[in-house]
């Protein structure tokens, strides 16, 4: 038996292309995508595309992550349009108006997914942990919450959302942190997904790094106007981007506050914070 799990493709379709490829050429019994398919990167449309004709021909099995929630929250009939809670999220609002009004396909995806192993045992995937698709599991969780984030314990458990891939057991539990396809935060710039095996009775899992074509994303982020369009946020997103690293949570922290009390704007928030990671 063999599982193919990614997530975190975050609309870099270059990225998405490379691993579905490799993964076809793996040919595996099932493939879980692990959410966040949208939002944050150039090319929305294309990749939402992809996965659904895969969910189609292929019966690739997905669920919704939380850049998925944040394009639905726009179509709220009270959702902001002005104003700096709207410029904390107005690339999710620029990923929506990309999607032609295809947000059905995002509301109707499950939190999570489970496939059965040959001795009918779970390999159970959600976008960050069973107690939300924003409670994530990192290299330095500790055990007392990772038993919290899975329960109830299956054989396997696979998320995505920190963009780190990890691989641990706990228990009888396999986890595994599939990584992010289009924006790693590990330092890596490759994409990367995760292959589980069944070998004798046991689940093992293997991290797979792939280079693809970057530069064209670099184009992509120009050429569809994420930049400016997008917001004053999407020129920090694209630092991470190139840094492969995640800013963004440093930054909410940083400066959230100032920015809703009105002393601050998001846009010299943002100048300000890339200004200290070039000094």
């Amino acid at each position: 038996m063999k599982i193919a799990v990614l997530a975190d493709i975050h609309a870099n379709l270059p990225a998405l292309q490379t691993v579905a490829s490799h993964i076809d050429a793996w040919h595996p019994d099932a493939v879980v995508v692990a959410g966040d398919i949208v939002n944050r990167g150039p090319r929305p449309l294309e990749c939402l595309q992809i996965i659904e004709e895969r969910q189609r021909r292929a019966g690739w099995l997905v669920i919704r992550g939380n850049h998925e929630d944040y394009v639905i929250n726009h179509t709220r009939p009270n959702a902001p349009r002005a104003g700096p809670k709207f410029e904390l999220y107005q690339t999710s609002y620029w990923t929506l108006n990309q999607l032609n009004g295809q947000i059905d396909t995002l509301v109707d995806l499950p939190f999570q997914i489970s496939v059965e192993t040959p001795d009918g045992g779970e390999i159970r995937t959600a976008h960050a942990s069973m107690l939300s698709n924003r409670d994530g599991i990192y290299p330095d969780t500790t055990d007392i919450t990772l038993q919290t984030q899975i329960a109830p314990p299956p054989a396997a458990f696979c998320v995505g959302h920190t963009h780190r891939p990890l691989i641990r057991r706990l228990d009888d539990t396999l986890i595994v942190n599939v990584g992010s396809v289009g924006m790693p935060f590990d330092g890596d710039h490759r994409a990367a997904y995760a292959q589980l095996t069944w070998n004798d009775g046991r689940l093992q899992a293997d991290i797979i790094r792939l280079d693809y074509d970057r530069e064209s994303v670099e184009r992509a982020y120009r050429e569809t106007g994420f930049t400016p369009d997008a917001g004053p946020l999407s020129s920090l997103m694209i630092v991470e981007f190139r840094h492969s690293l995640g800013y963004l949570y440093t930054w909410m922290k940083r400066y959230q506050g100032a920015i809703l009390s009105g002393e601050v704007s998001v846009g010299t928030a943002v100048e300000q914070f890339i200004d200290t990671l070039e000094s």
